[in-house]
Order: structure tokens, then C-alpha cells, then sequence
């Protein structure tokens, strides 16, 4: 388990980048895998998941995970409808019992909370989410429920830069998008390309004046503690575990 130095500082949230270990799963899943869309067991999973809502403090039905499509969509949840499927990559509240949870295998999970006004949220930022405003659309969600607000992030776990490696299509993707996201990347070799995907969304946050700190970990390199999409395609692994990331209002 893993904590931002920051957001551990508020007295009204707690919050959890939980890493791979200490659950029910085996093999390839081992062991916190909370992944409902893997192939792991069901019954695995659903331990996996009752251990997390223990640890953070709520009941099972009360740990909300989204059903995450690398979308802009942003849903804010309340009491009414927390049991229905949450298609979304962003979620907010400030319903008191309740915990978000994002879910990732290098993808960047984000931990947000507004301190003025007692909502929390949390983003599944991929790339194709996070060049599709996933990040700015959650933020001018938080912000159109008060003006005046304090906004905190955290930006969890997620594949590292050198392990960030992708072809020049991808490149002219985000280069087409913008000009000045060239500083996100770097020159491997004559047809590859290592991209920042933490400075892509840390800069995405910081422009929109919310105050970020960072868990610098690599999904990638650190096999020991994170999930990894990427390894496990390398590794030509069947499926991939899932971590997950979960903040809530005290």
C-alpha cells in the first residue's frame, strides 16, 4: 500500500494506491488482483475487492469501480446510483461512505480531491483518454459544482518513461493534436519513440491550477508490486492483473 505525502496530510479523505500484493488471486494474478474484466477467478476477484473496502473503511457495495473504456466520460456519483454500471473513466463525490476506485496495468491512476468543498475523484488516464481531455473535463466537472475551490492530485503508479516505448505513429498522433506535446517525447532510435505519459497528465493538471504531487513508480520495471500490461504482452501472458487506486470522504 502506497500513500501521497499530500493528500495523507487531510484529515476529512483517506486514500489508498494499493499495489499487487497481500489478496486471494494465483498464478498470473498474483496476488490483489482486482480486475473485474480479467480472466482471473470471479471469486478471486471478489475477495480481492472485500479486502479493499476493509482497508479503506467501507462496505463492499460502497467501493465503486467504473466500468473504464479509455473515454472522456466523467460521472459523479451519489447514493442514487452507485449500484448501476458506471460507464466512465472519471468519477467525483462528496457523498460521505462512499469510495472511488480506479483500476490500471500501467495506465495513470489519478487521486483528486477538492479541499473547499469535500469532494474527491479519481481518473483512469491512458493515453487515449488523456489526449481526449479526460483530465480537463474532470476538473471543469469539480469546478462547475463551486467556483471556489482548492484542488489536490496525486498521480499514482504508472509506466515509466524509458519503459514508454512507441512507434512514429503514435507520435504524429499527439503531435497533430498539439505541436508542443513533442516535449513529451524522446528519440530511441530510428523508428521509436519513448513518451512521458506522468508529465503528459502532471502538466495537464498543473495548467488547470491544481496542485500535484507523485507516487514515481514504474508499473513496468517494478514486476514485484504493479500489474503491467505491457509486460505481460511481452511475456506473451494470457491476461494481466489489475491495481487499484481508491480515495473517499471520511
Amino acid at each position: 500500500m502506497i500513500y501521497s505525502k499530500k493528500l495523507k496530510t487531510f484529515k476529512l479523505i483517506k486514500h489508498c494506491f494499493f499495489t499487487r500484493k497481500g489478496g486471494f488471486s494465483k498464478d498470473i494474478y498474483k496476488s490483489l488482483n482486482c480486475g473485474k474484466g480479467s480472466r482471473d477467478k470471479k471469486k478471486n476477484v471478489l475477495k480481492n475487492l472485500g479486502l479493499v473496502s476493509k482497508i479503506i473503511g467501507v462496505r463492499k457495495e460502497n467501493l465503486i469501480l467504473m466500468h473504464q473504456t479509455h473515454s472522456s466520460r466523467v460521472t459523479k456519483i451519489n447514493n442514487t446510483n452507485k449500484r448501476k454500471k458506471i460507464n466512465a473513466d472519471a468519477m467525483i463525490t462528496n457523498t460521505r461512505g462512499l469510495a472511488l476506485a480506479v483500476v490500471t496495468a500501467d495506465c495513470v491512476p489519478i487521486l483528486i480531491y477538492d479541499k473547499e468543498n469535500g469532494i474527491v475523484g479519481c481518473i483512469h488516464a491512458g493515453w487515449k483518454g488523456a489526449i481526449a481531455d479526460i483530465i480537463k473535463k474532470t476538473i471543469i466537472t469539480i469546478k462547475k459544482l463551486n467556483k471556489k475551490n482548492r484542488i489536490y492530485a496525486s498521480v499514482g503508479p504508472c509506466i515509466g518513461k524509458k519503459s514508454y516505448e512507441v512507434d512514429t505513429k503514435f507520435f504524429k498522433n499527439f503531435t497533430k493534436k498539439s505541436r508542443k506535446n513533442k516535449i513529451y517525447f524522446s528519440k530511441k532510435n530510428k523508428n521509436k519513440m519513448l513518451f512521458n505519459l506522468r508529465k503528459f497528465v502532471a502538466d495537464k493538471l498543473l495548467a488547470l491550477g491544481v496542485s500535484v504531487d507523485h507516487i514515481n513508480r514504474d508499473t513496468f520495471k517494478d514486476k514485484n508490486n504493479f500489474f503491467s500490461y505491457r509486460r505481460s504482452t511481452i511475456l506473451k501472458q494470457r491476461d494481466y492483473g489489475r491495481c487499484i487506486s481508491v480515495i473517499r470522504v471520511v
